[in-house]
């Protein structure tokens, strides 16, 4: 029993160091994302002449489901 739960305890460390590597690399291209989208806001706006052409493109963040800041989520 003992043997298990050792086993079990070392693949649940391994989980969520897993776990927090994957949430590092969402966070990164999550940033990537938003550095990438207002780049092109700015880009359309300066092609356009008209005054609500930036407001076409739609915010991402809002579909999301992920949590944008995960420093703030729990940890078991």
């Amino acid at each position: 029993m003992d043997r298990l739960n050792s086993k079990l305890y070392l693949q649940n460390c391994y989980i969520m160091k897993e776990n927090e590597r994957l949430r590092k690399k969402a966070q990164l291209l999550n940033q990537e994302n938003q550095a990438l989208l207002s780049e092109l806001k700015q880009k359309l706006a300066k092609g356009n002449s008209k005054a609500n052409a930036s407001s076409n493109i739609p915010d991402l963040n809002l579909c999301s489901s992920s949590n944008p800041n995960p420093s703030n989520s729990s940890k078991p």
